[in-house]
């Protein structure tokens, strides 16, 4: 490559021009992108950055219309394998008595071993994300799920319903995390809430929505169509996603930059001798980037409080909201008998709540963060996205405690759906301020930030319904309900107000969400 020639080089600094080049180092600026680099005196190094801060190559430079493409395709993602999760929780009886299962945790087990899948799977596909690009995973991981969900319809006994279940739910989870990843890449932080309100809604809706269908496949055809039935909508959603999912994540894209730099160079011009990205250190070894990829979601889970604290309250939530989902027949179905098929309906009280509470807070999340932006002088932060976790933290406990105490014969059905909205606006609320604090504080490291907080919450979606029939026969639904909202105040309610007060000071003492 001629020196002269600097067409391949970016013609300014990228905005954002501090960025990581190898964990643990310090940033690289992209203001020296311009001129070759002298690497020990001998070789010149080329810097490739973007071609400025309006370089239409940069996902954050995409068209609208294009954004909300891959946003809607990632959450179509994030809908569907939530969905196939709870789906068959209605059938779960009739599944367990053609398999000649009696026992309430196995009964349990065949519907929650989806959500185990879904603790493990993040562990795995989101640092590979960052090795490999978020497309490329997210295709692999959710046509993974579709295949061992079509599976699952073939099983002879529990033993393969449950080992089926689990891979279905490991490779549905990467949408999980990984899409929360695709939007830090393509949406700015003044852009990013609306897109991550239908992004988070995804996920608590499918769970409820799956319920409902399932409850009239159980009650009037074959129970295998709760498997069949997602995976035929689960294909029509992979071939979108192959046609409108692009690459977003920037080191990938600026990588297949440099790779295409390093094709076009000519030694005999210069003594350019190494090609690297903003995101690459000198020391750049592929078994140093998995070994740091594959460690990276352990040591976020371990070292950021903020990803801890976040982590534990919305595993909470996650699990409040499998334990109403396999719980609600019983309330339903045993309190008030009704069939199958109406007690199904009830979801519908869960999700209209989660959907309506989404659309309202959807464009406050932005609004707001602007608010506060214009009174910081134009400078944003992460816990400008923390006002709509409030309300949600004190509408949790209200909803648990309603649907508990009048869970009772004598009192109408309406009156725990109430509550079962309440809890469901409550979720809601939580989930959509946690996922864009996670996402505004690691953008960088957003999938890997994600993936920690999915493990724990998905552990407390495969534990929450194991226990919960035990809890509610010994203690009923309204003692029951009470120590689980004793618990939501507990955790939940501190947890804002402690971030907004000390959440910058930890973010600037951390190695990951500081330059994230």
């Amino acid at each position: 490559m001629d020196r002269k020639d600097t067409s391949a080089l970016p013609a300014t600094p990228a905005t954002d021009s501090a960025v990581p080049t190898q964990e643990g180092s310090e940033p690289k600026t992209s203001g020296d992108s311009q001129t070759p680099q002298n690497v020990d005196g001998v070789d010149a190094v080329f810097i490739v950055d973007w071609d400025g801060p309006d370089d239409p190559t940069n996902p954050k430079n995409w068209k609208f219309s294009k954004k909300w493409a891959v946003t809607a395709v990632v959450s179509a993602y994030t809908f569907m394998s939530p969905l196939a999760s709870s789906m068959m929780a209605p059938a779960s009886k009739r599944i367990a008595d053609s398999f000649g299962v009696t026992s309430p945790t196995v009964v349990a087990l065949l519907t929650s071993a989806y959500v185990l899948g879904y603790a493990l799977g993040p562990l795995v596909l989101s640092p590979i994300s960052e090795l490999y690009g978020r497309a490329r995973v997210l295709q692999a991981g959710n046509f993974w799920y579709l295949a061992w969900n079509l599976v699952c319809a073939f099983a002879r006994n529990p033993a393969e319903m449950v080992v089926f279940r689990f891979l279905s739910g490991f490779g549905g989870s990467g949408t999980l995390s990984i899409g929360g990843g695709v939007l830090g890449d393509v949406w700015r932080p003044e852009q990013r809430g609306q897109a991550i309100a239908l992004y988070s809604l995804a996920p608590m809706l499918g769970p409820v929505i799956g319920p409902i269908c399932g409850a009239w496949i159980a009650e009037k055809g074959d129970w295998r169509w709760v498997f069949w039935a997602p995976s035929i909508v689960s294909i029509a959603v992979q071939i979108v996603g192959l046609y409108f999912l692009e690459e977003t994540y920037a080191p990938i894209l600026l990588e297949r930059k440099a790779r295409l730099i390093r094709a076009n160079m000519d030694a005999e011009k210069g003594k350019v001798r190494e090609v690297r990205t903003i995101f690459d250190g000198a020391d750049r070894q592929w078994k140093n980037i998995v070994q740091k990829a594959l460690v990276r979601p352990f040591m976020l889970m371990a070292q950021e409080p903020i990803i801890q604290l976040l982590s534990v309250y919305l595993a909470f939530v996650y699990g409040m909201l499998y334990l109403f989902l396999t719980t609600l027949p019983s309330i339903f179905e045993g309190v008030y008998q009704q069939p199958v098929g109406i007690a199904g309906f009830h979801y519908i009280a869960l999700g209209l709540a989660m959907s309506l509470t989404s659309q309202v807070n959807a464009p406050l999340l932005d609004k707001t963060y602007k608010r506060l932006c214009e009174r910081n002088g134009g400078v944003g932060k992460p816990e400008y996205r923390l006002p709509s976790m409030i309300p949600g933290t004190v509408l949790l406990p209200i909803g648990i405690l309603i649907t508990g105490w009048t869970a009772r014969a004598d009192i109408h059905w309406i009156v725990p759906d109430i509550g079962i909205a309440i809890v469901g606006a409550g979720m809601i609320l939580n989930f959509q301020s946690i996922q864009t604090y996670i996402i505004d504080a690691f953008t960088l490291y957003a999938a890997s930030a994600l993936a920690g907080s999915t493990v724990l919450r998905s552990l407390a979606g495969f534990g929450f319904p194991l226990f919960a029939p035990s809890m509610y026969n010994a203690l009923g639904y309204g003692k029951g309900d009470t120590i689980l909202a004793c618990v939501a105040i507990a955790i939940g309610m501190p947890a804002p107000f402690l971030l907004w007060r000390y959440g910058e000071r930890i973010r600037n003492a951390s190695r990951y969400a500081k330059h994230a």
